[in-house]
């Protein structure tokens, strides 16, 4: 398929309002596609690139652009993809010169609007509203399967690419050949917020109740005497934190797949913040010295995989047992099964006396849906806070002239894709994450005016709020009151951020009393 009929169906779909017309545009598209060419063509028309990473800024690609255009289409998206697989390859000394050289060969090769299509594919700034949810509905009308097989098969693999290309090409019965697969991260499931325990409890009834630590969520996989523990981006980080890895390998369980939460405790046993407990995955050098500063201390909550028995689609309650059964009590995550609010009060009570976030509320009845964020799940903290993604940020005055200060931001909207804002603060920001945040918003930066900067929506922002209050100053018809910053969340990609759907359903069960079973 030539790039030009890609970068077409892309501009119709970000034009297209109607979410079935989006969904049939893209699954046309799909089928048209070669075999050769469907991850790629999966890949572009989610705003993506297949290659993790290519190692061209936002500087070098806008600097790459010649003066010429093609005058006629004749780039394939095949030919496009494996341009950039070779300047993802490019390294040693000269190598951003050189892939800069490659990435301009590239862009002399295609038409003026070819051009811009891979200039904003390249900065990440194509919105055109295909974000993973409406690409596996696209996925499935092409290969004329269920989207529910096609959703499940993206959460054992992780990514719609190799999906695509085995429903595109075999149908049905290529997706029931995904399965979970040692050293092969799922993405985690997620949680949503609860207005408050009671909210929880009247949701779920009896329910496990679990202290939910404020560290890095890891999935780690272990076969014999082989451990390689994954990130929440599915990153391998083994290298990085040798603790868990030994934690994991005295186990008796010769294969397991575990979900849990890393972090660092303080001598006392507090959790040092967030930001702390993460500069242990950012080191590959230095390991052992940086441990014992920094030891890691690791507490799993879920079991997928024990021996030889895929647990994903056993209840939460047996995914518990098999995980009692492997692992010892001391890496087991606090947790209280419970109707009582007494008891559940209690428990909460306890976990923020312990400095923790709050509690998660889980439904023992519920099966393990990778990558998806229900109400299976429930997070109870002390303050709502929700993940969300910055659109922009203003300048600040005063002591703060210099620095990109009161944030624009924003809940994703799973329909279009598009990032709907809520409000702004400037508030909770130290110094050092004022010039933190300065500095990397001016890598994203999209433009500017005299009072701020508009940046690709990439950044994750985790922000307390007191509530949730209607208002017609923003498109959602909602604003976040009294809010503050918590932490950048790195760990986070856009797409895992809150949807507007989940700060409306806040904002809702705000006007109710708390239900009680």
């Amino acid at each position: 398929m030539l790039l030009d009929e890609l970068a077409a169906v892309s501009r119709r779909t970000a034009h297209e309002t109607r979410r079935r017309l989006k969904i049939a545009a893209l699954a046309d598209c799909l089928r048209r596609l070669a075999p050769d060419e469907i991850e790629a063509g999966v890949a572009f028309l989610s705003g993506e690139l297949r290659q993790p990473k290519l190692g061209v800024g936002p500087a070098a690609v806008i600097g790459a652009r010649p003066g010429s255009v093609a005058a006629q289409p004749a780039l394939t998206v095949k030919q496009v993809d494996e341009a950039l697989d070779r300047i993802a390859q490019v390294s040693g000394r000269g190598a951003i010169e050189q892939r800069k050289h490659s990435l301009s060969q590239l862009l002399e090769r295609a038409t003026a609007a070819e051009q811009e299509f891979l200039i904003h594919l390249l900065l990440g700034e194509l919105r055109q509203g295909a974000l993973a949810g409406l690409m596996v509905e696209a996925i499935a009308a092409a290969a004329q399967v269920s989207a529910a097989s096609v959703r499940r098969a993206t959460m054992l693999a992780g990514r719609l690419g190799p999906v695509a290309h085995a429903a595109l090409g075999e149908g049905a019965a290529a997706l029931g050949r995904f399965s979970l697969t040692l050293f092969q991260p799922v993405l985690p499931m997620l949680a949503t917020p609860a207005q408050d325990m009671d909210d929880a409890l009247a949701q779920l009834g009896e329910a496990a109740l679990e202290w939910k630590l404020d560290g890095a969520r890891v999935q780690v996989h272990k076969s014999a005497d082989e451990v390689r523990v994954y990130t929440r981006g599915l990153n391998d980080v083994t290298a990085a934190v040798p603790e868990i890895v030994e934690a994991v390998d005295r186990s008796p369980a010769r294969e397991l797949i575990l979900d849990g939460e890393s972090i660092a405790l303080r001598p006392d046993g507090g959790p040092h913040p967030f930001q702390v407990t993460m500069r242990r995955f950012g080191r590959r050098l230095d390991v052992d010295a940086l441990r014992g500063e920094l030891p890691l201390s690791v507490f799993f909550f879920d079991c997928l995989r024990c021996d030889r028995q895929d647990l994903l689609d056993q209840s939460a309650a047996a995914r518990f047992a098999a995980l009692a059964e492997a692992m010892p009590a001391a890496l087991l995550v606090p947790r209280v099964v419970t109707a009582d609010a007494a008891t559940a009060h209690d428990f909460l009570r306890e976990a923020i006396a312990r400095g923790h976030e709050g509690v998660m509320a889980k439904s023992l009845q519920s099966v393990y849906e990778a990558g998806s964020r229900g109400s299976a799940w429930l997070k109870i903290k002390q303050a709502h806070t929700l993940d969300l993604v910055v659109l922009a940020a203003e300048w600040g005055s005063g002591r703060r002239r210099g620095w990109l200060s009161n944030l624009h931001l924003g809940a994703r909207d799973p329909r279009s894709g598009e990032f709907v804002m809520l409000g702004k603060t400037f508030k909770g920001m130290t110094d050092e994450m004022l010039a933190w945040q300065t500095a990397k918003l001016k890598e994203l930066e999209v433009g500017r005016d005299r009072w701020a900067v508009q940046v690709r929506p990439e950044l994750v922002v985790e922000i307390a709020v007191n509530e949730i209050q209607a208002s017609s100053q923003y498109p959602g018809g909602m604003a976040l009151r009294f809010a503050r910053v918590k932490r950048y969340r790195p760990d986070k990609r856009p797409e895992d951020a809150d949807t507007i759907d989940a700060v409306r359903a806040l904002f809702e069960s705000q006007a109710q009393p708390s239900r009680r079973k």
